[in-house]
């Protein structure tokens, strides 16, 4: 717990951080240069870093230029990626965008568009996107647990403290239903959502916190088990999360930023750019509003107050 805590206190420092002087000199994408690209997974089974080479190599033909394409292992890695300069353009989880972007390592150009779920069953709605989601917590169909104050004494799977839907908002609204996450639950850091969902289906966990839809987005990892009948969402975010961000640096050339904007909103029109999406989920891109990804700089300094 003092782990968590100590993480938690890193992001509020960095939403305060100013960004050196030098970074934007090393950082700058120079013309011709190999551009670096990097993303947080949604799964740790290592099927991502495979693909990955696909989405370099239609990045490369659209841009006419070299690309890297490597893995983050976790939602700091690529924070500190992009602030360094060491990644010119991250496709970013919301709460990693927003402590690199008050770092001066991040200016979002796109935001992701995602499918649109029914509140009520869960369920995908046809034909329909939304550019925000909320975030769950699963716990088994049959299980006693039906509201907040129930979770008092859960073990309770979590993400990384700087995931938006995997631990920031959930813990945030257990606050404010009157839970202390440091002494009325035990909060269990998982590798990734699959094994947060494997904790609740053999019980070793009674409740995960997840992104919405992620029972649909995962039940083909699970081949013995029907997500939707033997989990059910005890709470859904009340607060909305904004999608992901297409990020760059901001010392990017302009001509370049132009060029990566083009090849990602050109993404849905093709096979190839529809299978690069579904490493993410995406359904499509827009320009981004970088005022819709504040909310969670409060949502970030609520959960720091877990000190």
């Amino acid at each position: 717990m003092k782990k968590i805590l100590s993480m938690l206190a890193c992001c509020t420092l960095m939403l305060a951080a100013c960004h050196s002087a030098d970074a934007g000199g090393d950082a700058a994408v120079v013309e011709n240069n190999p551009l670096n690209v990097q993303f947080v997974p949604t799964n740790n089974d290592g099927t991502m870093e495979a693909r990955s080479e696909e989405f370099a190599a239609y990045l490369s033909e659209a841009l006419g230029r070299e690309v890297n394409v490597t893995v983050a292992t976790n939602f700091n890695t690529i924070v500190e990626a992009m602030v360094s300069g060491q990644v010119d353009l991250g496709i970013m989880p919301p709460a990693a965008f927003v402590q690199a972007r008050e770092r001066g390592g991040a200016r979002a150009i796109l935001s992701s568009v995602l499918g649109a779920y029914d509140r009520e069953t869960g369920l995908p709605i046809e034909g329909e996107v939304r550019d925000s989601f909320k975030g769950e917590i699963l716990v088994r169909a049959d299980s006693d647990l039906h509201e907040l104050a129930d979770l008092v004494g859960a073990n309770i799977g979590t993400l990384s403290p700087s995931s938006a839907s995997g631990f920031i908002y959930p813990i945030v609204e257990m606050m404010d239903a009157g839970i202390d996450p440091l002494t009325d639950v035990t909060l269990v850091t998982v590798n990734d959502i699959p094994s947060g969902i494997t904790g609740v289906l053999n019980g070793q966990l009674d409740a995960t916190f997840v992104f919405e839809g992620a029972r649909v987005v995962f039940n083909g990892a699970f081949p013995d088990d029907e997500l939707m009948d033997e989990l059910r969402v005890l709470h859904l975010t009340e607060g909305d999360i904004p999608n992901d961000a297409i990020a760059v640096h901001p010392d990017m050339d302009e001509e370049l930023v132009a060029q990566i904007k083009e090849a990602f909103l050109a993404m849905p029109d093709t096979d190839e750019g529809l299978e690069i999406m579904s490493l993410w989920g995406h359904r499509g891109y827009m320009v981004a509003d970088e005022s819709n990804y504040d909310t969670i700089r409060d949502y970030i300094e609520r959960a720091a107050e877990l000190e």
